[in-house]
């Protein structure tokens, strides 16, 4: 059975429970697996359009229709957060319907989570710069490493990657959130970690945040990064002028419930096809009992829409075609 890459109707997905971002509706820029990376940890899936060029992947006014009759209700929410199967920052399109929604519902926050290899492009530090909070990835320093992990398209290196989150660190003043996923073994060595050491003081960064595999990735290869060990990470990151967070899946808590709209079905589809979920994801995600979000994960497994897998022995759940 192969996963989900069709990009489903509409492009906004949730609410979702966050550990970072609380209660957040998705905004899904471009079609399902777009990237410039294929990235070996990923939980989308490994990338079926393997590409860096930018064009506006699904129109804004599409986007911005479904946004004004979503946000029209007054949804309560912490954050709009864009991004879900694919990098945000590929779609021309992003700037403007990032203001519209700045401009329309001022009550609202905006969280751009990007992979961020595209910020030495000017145009796109200027559409991310209209964020209130901005969450990039940084998995390596080397060149050897950011290829064996991210896998980027020909043109992307590290070098310059990390050029443009310097350059849009040293304007932005919004939260600038610099993820680091660990990979036992790959950039978890002391080389590996001193590299970090010297760059991430250069990004202006608000904090940095070390993640873990927690849902089945790209690769069933990768394995997660026992809790001691982001520890350790954590401790020897110390020097370094920021905060350091553990936000791998049991160093925080879980939020209270989404609130439910629409067909439950639809929109828990809508969200396993752009990442697996556990049946208390469902039940927080649908307003669901848990009883209830087993019983509807389990009748779309009999009826072949979604499939289960294991991880650390935590099962979850993926849409398939």
């Amino acid at each position: 059975m192969r996963l989900s890459s069709a990009i489903p109707a509409p492009a906004l997905f949730g609410p979702v429970p966050s550990r970072r971002l609380g209660i957040s509706l998705g905004v899904d820029m471009i079609p399902a697996k777009t990237c410039p990376l294929n990235c070996i940890y990923c939980e989308c899936g490994a990338t079926t359009m393997h590409t860096a060029e930018r064009k506006e992947y699904i129109p804004a006014e599409k986007i911005i229709r479904e946004l004004d009759e979503y946000l029209g209700r007054a949804p309560k929410l912490d954050h709009i957060t864009f991004g879900g199967s694919g990098e945000p920052t590929l779609n021309t399109a992003l700037g403007t319907v990032v203001r519209f929604v700045k401009d329309r519902y001022t009550g609202y926050k905006t969280a751009l989570l990007t992979n961020g290899v595209l910020f030495h492009l000017p145009e796109v530090r200027a559409d991310a710069m209209e964020f209130d909070l901005v969450l990039p990835s940084l998995d390596a320093v080397s060149a050897a490493i950011f290829a064996k992990i991210n896998n980027p398209v020909p043109g992307i290196s590290v070098d310059r990657m990390v050029e443009g989150l310097e350059a849009f660190g040293a304007s932005y003043r919004g939260e600038l959130l610099l993820e680091i996923f660990i990979i036992p073994g790959i950039n978890d060595t002391p080389e590996e970690l001193k590299r970090f050491l010297s760059v991430i003081p250069r990004l202006h960064t608000t904090r940095v945040q070390l993640n873990a595999l927690d849902r089945p990735g790209a690769r069933a290869w990768v394995a997660p990064a026992p809790r001691q060990r982001l520890l350790e990470i954590a401790e020897f990151l110390k020097p370094l002028p920021v905060a350091v967070d553990i936000i791998a899946r049991d160093a925080a808590a879980q939020r209270g419930p989404a609130p439910a709209q629409g067909n439950a079905e639809g929109l828990v589809l809508s969200t396993l096809k752009r990442r697996p979920c556990t049946v208390q994801d469902i039940a927080s995600i649908a307003g669901l009992a848990g009883p209830a979000a087993e019983k509807l994960l389990n009748g779309l497994v009999k009826r072949h829409k979604a499939a289960k897998s294991t991880v650390s022995g935590i099962v979850f759940y993926s849409a398939i075609e």
